[in-house]
């Protein structure tokens, strides 16, 4: 029995659901919104995703899916721009926004806004539109500044985050440990709050043959370890290459291969540093950049790995852990996102405290790369099983078709 019909506007202003993952801008959240609509479309929910338009390839509008549409709307520059420099033209983004509302005669009953740009966009059509907004934040500009890893976070993330968990009419955070940090950090109200992780598409992310996967993608008898996501200095894959390193020449273990996945144009003064970083520990063959790779290739690669890192010093959810243990190849990294409650240690993978150093990781990703460790691929998936995408869009719809409709909007400075 399908929901109650309700048209939901999902606003994803700087992240094209279409874009190419692992780029700059690209990663999850694409993802998150491509397997959502899809499965929210199935239920009755009629889903039309705005976002800017950002090259000529893509059409002002595109039938994604069952009840699911793609808008590009007009704001700036026909192009890619920064995160940051989209926030400029969300006069624009809104004002086209309201006009495709008026063209077509619609009546929206929810906006859907993910990451705190588009929570901006939200909030502005909200108070035309006098309907509920939920945010979804995917990542938290205080958190990042507080591992000073990489660029700051301006201090309009941090204020404009905390006034839309004060505005807004529901939040959902991925885990209970984000949870806590929008009440800690941001005040939001525990009682609008919904904890719903993120999924994985089960039927694409399966196991399939070690030996017929290394042969498909050139790979032979290595100790493949692999890495999966955009690059960036919060994703710690400097420490990866130093676990290699010390794997290589302090424990003289032979025939290691780490494969990285992710990256774009964008990426490649970061890249240079890693692939001298790479030569300085004299591990030239050892590493392999593979760029990007399309979605329908990863289970692939991660069946061919032997085991999967994910050495982040953040994550709100960690999607790529699920799709490695989908397709039944154990996972060692950080303790970010999801990875404890997925995670049996020494079965199906290894958490790492937050201080734990590259040596840690070296041992554990040692432990899984033993020629005589053999992981039951079906011990993997099975922790993965409660994430398959319709079990997650029905928590998502329950929160959606129980929404309190507005009498007033109260407008605040922001």
């Amino acid at each position: 029995m399908y929901e109650e019909e309700k048209r939901i506007a999902i606003l994803s202003v700087h992240s094209c659901p279409l874009g190419k993952i692992g780029g700059q801008d690209t990663g999850g959240m694409s993802i998150y919104l491509r397997e959502l609509s899809h499965e929210l479309g199935k239920r009755g929910f009629f889903i039309d995703i705005f976002t800017r338009q950002h090259c000529r390839e893509h059409p002002y509008l595109m039938e994604l899916d069952t009840n699911v549409r793609l808008i590009h709307l007009k704001a700036g520059p026909e192009k890619q721009v920064e995160k940051l420099q989209a926030y400029h033209y969300l006069n624009e983004f809104t004002r086209n926004l309201e006009l495709f509302r008026q063209q077509f005669d619609l009546d929206y009953d929810i906006i859907f806004s993910h990451y705190w740009i588009s929570g901006v966009a939200g909030k502005r059509i909200q108070q035309l539109w006098n309907i509920p907004q939920v945010m979804m934040y995917h990542t938290l500009g205080i958190v990042k500044n507080k591992l000073c890893i990489g660029k700051p976070e301006p201090k309009l993330r941090i204020k404009t985050e905390k006034i839309l968990a004060r505005d807004c009419q529901a939040i959902i955070a991925a885990t209970e440990q984000e949870k806590e940090q929008l009440i800690f950090c941001y005040g939001a109200e525990e009682d609008k709050i919904k904890v719903i992780p993120g999924g994985v598409n089960l039927e694409l992310f399966r196991p399939h043959d070690k030996r017929q996967s290394r042969l498909r993608l050139g790979f032979n008898n290595e100790k493949i370890i692999l890495f999966v996501g955009r690059i960036t200095p919060i994703k710690g894959i400097d420490s990866l290459i130093k676990a290699v390193g010390y794997l290589k020449n302090e424990q003289g273990i032979e025939g290691i291969k780490l494969v990285i996945i992710g990256g774009d144009v964008h990426s490649q003064p970061l890249i240079f540093k890693l692939k001298k970083l790479a030569d300085d520990l004299k591990l030239k063959d050892a590493i392999d950049f593979r760029g990007l790779v399309r979605q329908e290739e990863l289970p692939y690669y991660y069946s061919a790995a032997d085991v999967c890192s994910v050495f982040s010093y953040y994550e709100s959810f960690g999607l790529v852990t699920l799709e490695a243990l989908a397709c039944g190849t154990p996972v060692v990294g950080r303790d970010v996102g999801i990875m404890r409650e997925v995670i049996k240690q020494k079965e199906t993978g290894w958490v790492l405290n937050a201080n734990q150093s590259y040596q840690e990781l070296a041992n554990k990703l040692a432990f899984f790369l033993d020629n005589n460790k053999v992981v039951p691929a079906a011990l993997c998936r099975a922790s993965t099983i409660p994430f398959g995408w319709p079990n997650i869009a029905y928590k998502i719809s329950q929160v959606l078709s129980n929404l309190p409709q507005l009498t007033t909007v109260l407008i605040h400075e922001s």
